[in-house]
């Protein structure tokens, strides 16, 4: 699959932008698992016009999570087209365009999703983006606002017309936000149309080598994304990608990935702060299948939940290895 000049392989999977979680660390670690391609966290354009140091930070890149896309989202163009020239100057491989958050704060106000609702509007700022950048620029989106009105069909094809290289389809409408499961159907039928010449790449409900291997299979699409399937556990592009390459997933032992978290712990403390580090990475510890279905674990969860400092956190993660995993480590 290619995305302009980017050739990204057969059957590529990558790794979806998340905001609050695919910071720096953790793209690199995807990277070596196994993504192809990863995504920052999404960026306000409005925030980045306005130079706001927690925003300008989510630009920095490591040459060694390449290839990575930049995302940024916003609802008025001459912010979007700003906000693109300065991610320019960030050097990313790729700018996508976010029109699928569906979380109230943002689309609410017409942006991420909320696009949906003025695809005039969409179009609008899309082709003027594209139009003031020299790299690649791709667009996420879902298949419609609601279920009334799933439009992916005949967005795709007008979204293709504004010069974008590539188009990611999250399963779902903006009204399902996380709910339910996602549909593929639409997402399937967008490949197969005869006027689309880009690479679509669907995403949602991710989460097994045989769920990735199966949508490659059964609709299709150029390339897949991984979201909260990744969250706690980025050893899942090993395996999945093994799956794609028809080999049996070789699964990381249990001290390989106790190795990783530590690793997003130390790296999380050496980025922010100690404080700050620990509970950005919490949403990983608790998504992690690693401690899911642990007997009698409730009160270490919650400790482990709760810890506030690195050495505090890092005895809690050698008591679970000797009294759960000591066989396995």
């Amino acid at each position: 699959m290619k995305i302009a000049h980017l050739d990204l392989g057969e059957r590529p999977v990558m790794l979806a932008p998340m905001e609050d979680v695919t910071d720096p660390s953790f793209r690199l670690i995807c990277r070596e698992m196994g993504a192809r391609l990863v995504y920052t966290e999404f960026v306000s354009a409005e925030a980045l016009v306005r130079n706001i140091s927690s925003t300008t930070r989510k630009l920095h890149i490591d040459d060694r999570e390449r290839p990575v896309a930049i995302q940024i989202y916003g609802r008025e163009p001459e912010a979007m087209v700003e906000a693109a020239k300065i991610v320019e100057q960030a050097g990313p491989d790729l700018l996508d365009i976010n029109f699928g958050c569906p979380v109230k704060k943002v689309a609410s106000k017409g942006a991420g999703a909320g696009m949906l609702r003025d695809i005039p509007k969409m179009l609008a700022i899309t082709e003027a983006v594209v139009k003031a950048v020299s790299i690649p620029v791709t667009v996420k989106t879902r298949l419609g606002w609601d279920c009334e009105s799933k439009i992916i069909g005949d967005l795709g094809p007008r979204l293709q017309d504004c010069g974008i290289k590539a188009l990611t389809v999250h399963g779902r409408t903006r009204s399902q936000m996380y709910t339910g499961s996602a549909d593929w159907e639409p997402i399937g039928r967008l490949k197969a149309d005869p006027r689309m010449e880009i690479p679509i790449i669907g995403n949602g409900d991710i989460t097994t080598p045989e769920q990735a291997v199966a949508a490659f299979d059964t609709y299709g699409v150029d390339g897949i994304m991984i979201g909260r399937g990744a969250i706690g556990s980025p050893w899942i592009f090993r395996e999945v990608t093994a799956a794609i390459a028809g080999n049996d997933p070789q699964p990381l032992s249990v001290k390989e990935k106790f190795d990783i978290i530590r690793r997003q712990v130390r790296e999380s403390i050496e980025r922010i702060d100690e404080y700050r580090g620990i509970l950005h990475i919490r949403r990983h510890l608790a998504a992690s299948p690693l401690f899911k279905g642990l007997p009698n674990f409730r009160e270490t969860r919650i400790a482990m939940l709760r810890a506030e400092t690195e050495a505090e956190l890092l005895a809690l993660f050698d008591d679970i290895a000797r009294r759960y995993f000591a066989d396995l480590i």
